[in-house]
């Protein structure tokens, strides 16, 4: 008898082909234990890990693979209670620092089987609110924080929703929150004796912003150094972590009737700044007419046409931390909150004077 030609799949030729989902066009789990000549459940079962036999398993995924089936992640969600997705809210990517974070936390995330799912908010507690509500709407199993601040309030939504979050590269006092960040106290230290022993006498610093852990961190540890040699600082202006504030800066600076021969800056994303226009806008000699060191060592900081001696934070581990934090705290909701310190090292380059020379 002749066959017709819906009773099989022509791109498949593997019997009847079961019909998509009539709204959305996708192929659902229902189509797929249809070809599978299994339950619904079992394809619940196969796909969540749950349990269920070698010949189940091996027929329901050979229906899935026939039909092009995809496994809605929300949908698993609901099904086993993990989304296997983790929400990063970011401040901004303007810093260097930050595009090679998101890389390889992404990298990191996607090796133990996770997603990231990413979100931009202003600094501010309405625009974070925002965000927060809307990765609890998608049923995140976990929050990074990557340089943003986080109020005690939404810290008890995400612990009433049962998401843990962990903030990378910025530590916050009295939120009960897991932290993962440089030393940066000992390495703003580090980084000031290195200018002393370097016979620096008149020394400035253009801060990261104040309203930030990392900036005054920084700022903690630079006049400490100063303070045990008995020096005082030529200026400490709070360069907002902003390319544009941090040039004036440099100019107010060097304008000033003390004026300084190095400056230390909050972080990379400013110092490049500063060494544009002390070269470039007024024809300075760096480290000749003043040595400048930064802080994180972004990819930029070695490009010949900077050369920046810059206290490098150790990326991979902190990312590393930052994970491996976030994970156990999903395994065990009941992990008390970490604050996690990882020492970097100082890069010597050639925009600062070296000791003995």
């Amino acid at each position: 008898m002749a066959r017709r030609p819906s009773d099989r799949n022509t791109d498949t030729g593997q019997g009847p082909l079961a019909p998509a989902d009539a709204v959305t066009g996708r192929v659902t789990s229902l189509d797929v234990a249809r070809r599978a000549g299994v339950s619904q459940s079992a394809v619940s079962r196969v796909f969540s890990g749950a349990s269920a036999s070698a010949a189940t398993a091996d027929k329901v995924r050979r229906a899935a693979s026939e039909l092009g089936y995809r496994l809605n992640p929300l949908a698993r969600a609901m099904v086993t209670g993990q989304s296997k997705i983790i929400g990063l809210v970011v401040a901004y990517l303007d810093n260097q620092f930050y595009p090679a974070a998101l890389e390889r936390l992404s990298m990191q995330l996607q090796a133990q089987g996770y997603h990231i799912l990413v979100f931009m908010a202003e600094n501010n507690p309405k625009a974070i609110e925002t965000v927060v509500q809307e990765l609890t709407d998608y049923s995140v199993d976990g929050i990074i924080t990557a340089s943003v601040d986080m109020t005690g309030a939404l810290t008890a939504r995400c612990t009433a929703a049962g998401i843990p979050v962990v903030m990378f590269n910025r530590g916050q006092e009295g939120v009960g929150l897991s932290s993962v960040t440089s030393a940066n106290v000992d390495g703003a230290r580090r980084v000031t004796e290195f200018l002393l022993a370097g016979n620096h006498r008149h020394i400035a610093h253009i801060a990261g912003w104040q309203g930030s852990s990392t900036g005054r961190d920084r700022r903690s540890g630079f006049e400490e150094a100063m303070a045990t040699a008995g020096m005082t600082p030529v200026a400490i202006i709070d360069g907002m972590y902003d390319r544009s504030v941090a040039a004036q800066a440099a100019r107010d600076l060097m304008a000033a009737h003390r004026v300084p021969d190095a400056i230390f800056v909050g972080n990379d994303h400013m110092a490049l700044a500063v060494l544009d226009t002390l070269r470039h806008e007024m024809g300075l000699s760096v480290p000749g007419d003043v040595s400048v060191v930064g802080y994180d060592d972004v990819p930029q900081a070695a490009w010949r046409a900077y050369d920046l001696t810059t206290l490098r934070q150790p990326l991979n581990r902190m990312v590393e931390a930052t994970v491996e934090t976030l994970l156990h705290q999903i395994k065990d909701p009941t992990r008390p909150a970490q604050r996690i310190q990882i020492e970097g090292p100082l890069i010597l380059r050639s925009s600062a004077r070296r000791p003995g020379n």
